[in-house]
């Protein structure tokens, strides 16, 4: 229902505010909680959170003016706003159609979409205890919101006599899939449901909402409250950037002198890299890992046992077996079967390459005399030798080339190449943004200068900022009720680099950065006409943003943009030659621990959660899987964000390699096209058949009308560098 989507309960509307979290693989779609609607309001309230955004490019939130003791009153006002919306059009004495009704809906809820905007900001970018105080107390109540809408027995019967009725057969292609989404939101999520079962229905909402928001709260908790503080003597082996943006992070936090190595994934990795301290090594993995798992008030343990009977009861309720068979209804997957038949051709030889990744890493050891076994907090630090030994590679040498501004400009070129797209910097205060740090560009076409739409930075890792990267929208693209153009935004958590020194990054966060990168690009090139037609299926959306990583090798990317920080000298063609060497060193390591989060992810919900406790159940079920002792889960169960702090990627994090089946095989189509990765004609049907049209066409469609044909799992064998299976996979 355009905004307030029926297909979302309302701990997934607040708490899965995006598109990535972490880097790929878990890159969270992070669309806004509730896309603004787009008609023209005429009402001004006192409160600002509420309003019609104002100001240049189409109006613009009112980042500058939000305070948090107007978040509650406005989520009221809003809601009792919606509702009467919603009573009218249930009410409407005429017959159902899909203007009185579908129409309507995605005209509902413009006040309460504005409101979630600013929400969305508080939760992901700028929280503190205060605002954690209100999401405690708002999550439940907003669900029986979402909830009560969605069970509204009327409002149903219209959307489904709409559906079913002649006039359906008669509308265009887009209306008839708004009309579906609508129909299949309301019955997927309960509203046949009659009596007590329709009661327990809401009370479950209710209750999960408030555990999704515990579970995240207790996450970021550990985050902000476990930093590790080392001292000059204990810095051997890391690099000069990384000091400087360790002690920029420890004086901000009040150590001046010390060296901060913060509990997010951008600080934890170099330092397992690089750090020759073993004992500290072990210390910052257990610190980063144990997150949500220490036994004490932040303790996830029980939340996720009491989160998995609720989702098992709520499904039950409906006629199904299990949490996932409801979940993947309606993903290009369709079931659990199919979804975990995929991960397990690819799981064999992930863990085979683990073994031999291993067998590299302890030769070394041995050869230096450490007397050592590899432990996972050894993992990335020999691999980072064996990239040395093997490839002559030096991880932290083509990290000087890597800035992040450069890279941003690197975005902005393949961006006018695809999508004939030009970005230009909106000087400072001409449009409001909530921290210093964020910068804005206009979005325009390049040849007729219309305006596309503004895109946000916030780049820097501070506190209050969950971990992870994620893109968002504050405003969608759509033209029902008169053209509304694109408030797009990319957020990470990079390590800011000392005053007056560019920001470098390593590798896998740049591709990281083109990764959100594409998002963006999803939201900025849609061409749709109603809000509905932006609600994603979790196992496509994120291909198109796995698909933009390929152009960082790209050599015009290279060329152009990858320069020595300090001499401005472009990256010499050896370094080059042996980053592309390297394409698939590793790839064990980062697909077994990406693959394990995501099967266990299924585990949990295929298996009836009566008596699982769920740090013993991973253990087990990975054990089964012959899980490598050396790695582990990318995302243990205690802070795994993306499946228990919200729904959005529960019994769905398997996605991400449906997704990369599908990258695999479209970047085959460019690496064979005439023009490469910039050929114009294959650009031309990416962009017109995989971004611009959303979810306005089926994914299966729209991927056929793209290649010709249905991709298969061959393509990210080879794209991996693992054994090509016989038997292909369409």
């Amino acid at each position: 229902m355009g905004k307030l989507k029926t297909t979302l309960t309302a701990a997934a509307v607040l708490l899965a505010l995006g598109a990535c979290s972490e880097q790929k693989p878990e890159q969270t779609e992070q669309t806004a909680a509730v896309d603004k609607t787009m008609n023209d309001q005429t009402k001004t309230y006192d409160n600002v959170l509420l309003n019609e955004y104002k100001g240049p490019y189409g109006g613009v939130p009112a980042f500058d003016k939000m305070k948090l003791e107007d978040l509650k009153p406005a989520l009221e006002k809003g809601m009792a706003l919606q509702r009467k919306e919603i009573e009218k059009i249930a009410n409407n004495p005429e017959p159902p159609t899909f203007e009185n009704t579908i129409v309507e809906m995605e005209r509902a809820g413009s006040e309460l979409g504005n409101v979630f905007t600013y929400y969305g900001i508080w939760s992901a970018n700028m929280s503190s205890p205060e605002f954690r105080e209100i999401q405690a107390e708002m999550s439940p109540v907003l669900s029986s919101f979402f909830t009560e809408i969605t069970q509204n027995k009327k409002l149903f019967e219209r959307v489904k006599a709409v559906y079913e009725g002649e006039e359906y057969k008669k509308l265009g292609t887009e209306e008839q899939r708004i009309t579906w989404l609508t129909y299949n939101g309301f019955a997927h999520n309960g509203a046949a449901l009659e009596g007590e079962k329709k009661e327990r229905y809401a009370e479950i909402n209710k209750e999960l909402a408030s555990l999704y928001t515990k579970f995240s709260s207790n996450v970021l908790a550990d985050e902000e409250g476990y930093v590790t503080y080392i001292t000059e003597d204990q810095l051997d082996g890391l690099p000069e950037t990384f000091i400087k943006g360790a002690a920029a992070a420890a004086k901000s936090r009040g150590e001046e002198g010390k060296y901060a190595i913060t509990n997010t994934r951008s600080s934890m990795d170099p330092f397992l890299t690089y750090s020759t301290n073993r004992e500290l090594r072990e210390k910052v993995w257990r610190t980063y890992y144990n997150r949500g798992d220490n036994a004490d008030e932040n303790d996830n343990n029980d939340i996720i046992k009491q989160i998995l009977k609720l989702r098992h009861e709520r499904v039950q309720l409906q006629g199904y077996d299990n949490y996932a068979e409801w979940r993947l209804e309606d993903r290009m997957a369709k079931n659990p079967d199919n979804a975990m038949e995929l991960m397990m051709k690819v799981w064999p030889a992930a863990i085979a390459r683990v073994e031999e990744e291993v067998v590299d890493m302890q030769k070394i050891a041995d050869e230096e005399g450490a007397n050592i076994t590899i432990k996972p907090w050894d993992y990335r630090f020999y691999a980072e030798k064996v990239r040395q030994a093997k490839y002559d590679l030096d991880s932290n040498e083509v990290k000087q080339y890597l800035q992040l501004d450069k890279l941003r400009d690197a975005m902005f070129y393949v961006a006018g190449r695809l999508f004939n797209f030009e970005f230009k910097a909106v000087p400072e205060g001409e449009v409001p943004v909530w921290n210093e740090d964020v910068k804005v560009w206009e979005v325009v076409d390049k040849d007729s200068k219309e305006h596309i739409g503004l895109w946000y930075l916030d780049p820097f890792a501070r506190q209050g900022k969950r971990s992870g990267a994620w893109a968002t929208t504050y405003r969608s693209y759509t033209t029902f009720d008169g053209k509304e153009t694109v408030l797009s935004s990319n957020n990470s958590n990079f390590v800011k680099g000392a005053e007056g020194e560019p920001t470098l990054i390593s590798w896998d966060d740049a591709e990281t950065y083109f990764h959100e990168f594409g998002h963006a690009l999803h939201f900025l090139s849609s061409d749709v006409k109603y809000p509905t037609s932006h609600s994603g299926v979790r196992d496509y959306t994120e291909f198109q943003s796995q698909l933009l990583e390929r152009w960082l090798t790209t050599d015009e990317v290279i060329n152009q943009y990858l320069v020595h920080y300090e001499t401005g000298e472009p990256i010499p063609e050896s370094l080059v030659n042996k980053i592309k060497k390297a394409a698939t060193f590793n790839e064990g390591f980062k697909t077994t621990e990406y693959l394990a989060s995501a099967i266990m992810d299924l585990k949990f919900h295929t298996t009836d959660p009566a008596n699982i406790d769920p740090d013993a159940f991973e253990r087990e079920e990975l054990n089964k899987l012959n899980m490598p002792e050396e790695i582990v889960m990318r995302h243990r169960s205690p802070h795994f964000g993306h499946v228990f702090s919200g729904e959005g990627y529960a019994a769905a994090y398997y996605g991400y390699m449906w997704a990369e089946v599908l990258t695999a095989d479209a970047s085959e189509a460019f690496a064979q096209a005439p023009g490469g990765f910039y050929d114009e004609e294959l650009s031309d049907r990416l962009v017109k058949y995989l971004f611009s049209v959303r979810n306005a066409m089926d994914p299966a469609e729209a991927y056929r009308k793209f290649r010709g044909r249905d991709a298969n799992v061959e393509a990210l064998m080879r794209d991996r560098g693992f054994p090509v299976p016989e038997e292909g996979d369409k």
